[in-house]
């Protein structure tokens, strides 16, 4: 297993900043300085070995989004927020792959969005709500939110005039209206009284 994990590290740092067309397994192979047979025989395929890369570098995403559960909720989605677009600005062509989807339709790609997607919902949701069981209506504003981010992050990466911690503090604050804008429309999804000031 450790073997397999040292070649998971070295493709993260390939796929980093490179496609996945870019890349052939003799490109792989040569740059890792292993042959092409180790990496078969671990992931069976160039795509198995994409995707093993992709999944182990979003589980650093989804561990950060579920920790923190002793800070303060605005400290928890703050954190949350930065780590996300921290992930996203160090693993471009990995976070274009899972936002997009993948080249055509690929369900495997699309689960791992769909497992970001959620975690990410039920951090803002216990952070907000003290709860991640909240109404249809809370999720899908609090969907339509992570959403918008995804967007606006695949345009930040592309054109990065702001820096981070700016581009941070803007989602917080776009956040602060979603959760507004939930209460207003379903009163038993009050937003937080520190979102109501400083998100």
């Amino acid at each position: 297993m450790a073997r397999r994990a040292e070649l998971i590290a070295i493709g993260r740092r390939l796929f980093a900043d490179t496609s996945y067309d870019a890349l052939s397994m003799d490109d792989i192979a040569r740059q890792a300085h292993v042959a092409k047979g180790l990496i078969y025989y671990y992931f069976q395929s160039k795509r198995g070995y994409y995707l093993a890369i992709i999944q182990d570098s979003v589980t650093e995403l989804l561990t950060l989004a579920a920790s923190g559960v002793e800070l303060p909720p605005v400290d928890r989605v703050q954190r949350t927020i930065d780590s996300y677009l921290r992930y996203a600005e160090h693993n471009q062509a990995a976070y274009r792959t899972i936002v997009s989807g993948g080249v055509g339709f690929d369900t495997e790609v699309h689960a791992i969005r769909d497992g970001v997607r959620e975690a990410v919902v039920t951090t803002i949701a216990e952070g907000a709500y003290g709860r991640a069981d909240v109404t249809a209506l809370a999720r899908m504003g609090l969907l339509a939110w992570v959403c918008s981010v995804e967007g606006a992050t695949l345009e930040w990466i592309d054109r990065p005039e702001l820096p981070r911690h700016t581009m941070s503090e803007l989602l917080v604050k776009t956040l602060g209206g979603a959760l507004r804008a939930i209460e207003e429309l379903d009163p038993a999804h009050p937003a937080p009284q520190p979102a109501r000031r400083g998100v």
